[in-house]
């Protein structure tokens, strides 16, 4: 019984096409009307097509040009390297948005129907980019409040590195060793930070242990002589050498002078090496950790 119905249903089938290629033998002007209609529709859309692509290019160009506009303004007012950047940024996002917006009309899609389904995902998107948007917060933050500008040198939990870029979501700071590190700018706003370069001078602290058989006062004045004379101390501030620590086989005799932040690591390195010279020149051991070892048999 079911055969019989299958095997009906497919004979319809096929007599109903043979029936509308009849008809289409019969009338063959219904396939030149279709095709001559298709035809103009197709030139229309390549059209809108090339007049979209010579729009985005003409529009990339304008918006490459206000951006240059943009950044050279705010150099002339000697606003901050950061600023720049951002501001930048935020500039060249927004007049790609509204470049894709007027090629959408091109196509007859509605500017205002668009932004209203743009406005109605808003929810949703922003629940989805949460981290995205705080990061964009953190970097209004960071540009209002100037915790750390492009050129300084910060450290940020095991981190560290100069600033050479704040963009709309992230800082990237280079290491010493030439890396780049990308820190999101959430993280940064809403954690403690440690911005070695802000201030104008820091202050060299050096620690060296000497032997208990050594004079102290010897190596203090050696000490402070090898600070006083630093070419890069500044005057203004005094040499302070002190006994820092009675250890277990050292005295720990310590030494501060204040340099230019610029000056800080070349003056330490410069420092410890002066004072080892220093103290083997007039006898005074550093002591070293040793260990004794018994053999019982």
């Amino acid at each position: 019984m079911l055969l019989t119905v299958g095997t009906t249903e497919a004979v319809e089938a096929i007599a109903e096409a043979q029936e509308n290629l009849q008809e289409v033998a019969k009338n063959p002007g219904i396939l030149r009307t279709y095709f001559q209609n298709l035809v103009p529709d197709l030139l229309n859309f390549a059209l809108q097509v090339v007049i979209a692509v010579i729009v985005y290019a003409v529009g990339a160009k304008l918006i490459g040009l206000i951006v240059k506009i943009v950044r050279k303004t705010m150099e002339r007012r000697n606003a901050d390297v950061g600023v720049i950047q951002f501001l930048s940024a935020v500039v060249k996002y927004a007049l790609y948005f509204i470049l894709i917006l007027t090629i959408l009309s091109l196509f007859g899609i509605a500017t205002t129907s668009a932004v209203a389904v743009l406005g109605s995902c808003g929810v949703a998107v922003g629940l989805a980019l949460q981290g995205s948007l705080s990061n964009f917060a953190g970097g209004v933050l960071i540009l209002l409040l100037k915790p750390f500008v492009v050129g300084d040198y910060i450290i940020e939990g095991s981190n560290e590195g100069t600033v050479y870029e704040i963009s709309v979501f992230y800082t990237k700071l280079k290491t010493v060793d030439n890396k780049m590190i990308v820190i999101p700018n959430g993280n940064l706003s809403n954690s403690s930070l440690v911005n070695v370069s802000h201030m104008d001078k820091r202050r060299v602290d050096i620690v060296v242990g000497i032997g208990y058989e050594a004079d102290i006062r010897t190596a203090k004045n050696i000490l402070y002589e090898i600070g006083r004379n630093d070419p890069a101390r500044l005057p203004e501030e005094d040499v302070v050498v002190f006994v820092d620590n009675l250890g277990a086989s050292s005295v720990d005799l310590g030494i501060r002078i204040w340099v230019k932040t610029a000056d800080y690591w070349d003056t330490k390195w410069r420092l410890m090496e002066n004072i080892k010279y220093a103290l083997d020149e007039n006898h005074i051991s550093i002591p070293y950790q040793q260990i004794d070892v018994q053999i019982k048999q």
